[in-house]
């Protein structure tokens, strides 16, 4: 298998099981109230499969999972063009996987009332509101993959850091645009649970959050990079 094809594996794998936890848990949280998940429960849920899955594909693909911060890495110029493309491919792909397995094995009923996990925006926001909320939470997010796994200078604390974000993400963003931070998070559950009103937010907010960040820390933050002439 080539370094790519593992790379692409990695990136689907993880993304995987993002989005099928992520999904699951709040299929299971609106099915069964007596569970007490609740909000803390979904955000702990989430931000433990992505700090461990980023932790497991990090020596290999990066740990993006996540196509905001694959955008994030091309434009900091860290994931060349070709590869950017097949991580979005990959991770948007096992997002769908993703979604249709939680279809297929949790109850029906509960599937269809929770959207298959799709995110929904609160009725007291305006699109842009939620687009301008996503793209903060991302803006964290991509943050945290500078500055504790890009940098030389990073403490090597693994994915733990970065998974770390969407449990203050989820909590805060969770009631209003599902803290969702994840292009590949929000298509899944949409495309199986067939909930696309406002879907550009978790396109739109987590890309422009991401986009800010890796220009922040690439340029700014971060010591320069000797890079080699064209």
């Amino acid at each position: 298998m080539t370094l790519l094809a593992r790379r692409l594996v990695a990136e689907a794998v993880g993304t995987f099981a993002l989005v099928f936890i992520g999904a699951a848990v709040v299929v299971v949280n609106g099915g069964f109230p007596a569970s007490s998940i609740g909000l803390p429960g979904v955000a702990l849920a989430t931000a433990t499969v992505y700090a461990v899955m980023v932790s497991a594909t990090m020596s290999i693909s990066g740990g993006h999972l996540n196509p905001a911060v694959t955008i994030a890495m091309l434009v900091a110029r860290r994931v060349e063009p070709l590869a950017a493309i097949g991580y979005i491919v990959a991770q948007v792909a096992a997002g769908v996987l993703a979604a249709a397995l939680v279809q297929a094995l949790l109850p029906a009923g509960m599937v269809r009332e929770a959207l298959a996990g799709a995110p929904v925006i609160a009725d007291a926001l305006s699109l842009n509101q939620a687009i301008a909320i996503e793209a903060v939470l991302t803006f964290f997010l991509v943050s945290a993959v500078f500055g504790t796994a890009v940098s030389d200078e990073a403490p090597r604390i693994g994915g733990f850091g970065i998974g770390l974000v969407l449990l203050f993400d989820i909590l805060v963003g969770g009631p209003l645009t599902g803290g969702i931070v994840n292009p590949a998070r929000a298509f899944g559950p949409a495309l199986i649970g067939g909930q696309w009103v406002g879907h550009i937010v978790w396109w739109v907010g987590p890309i422009a959050g991401a986009i800010l960040a890796a220009l922040l820390w690439e340029y700014v933050l971060l010591p320069r990079r000797i890079r080699a002439p064209h």
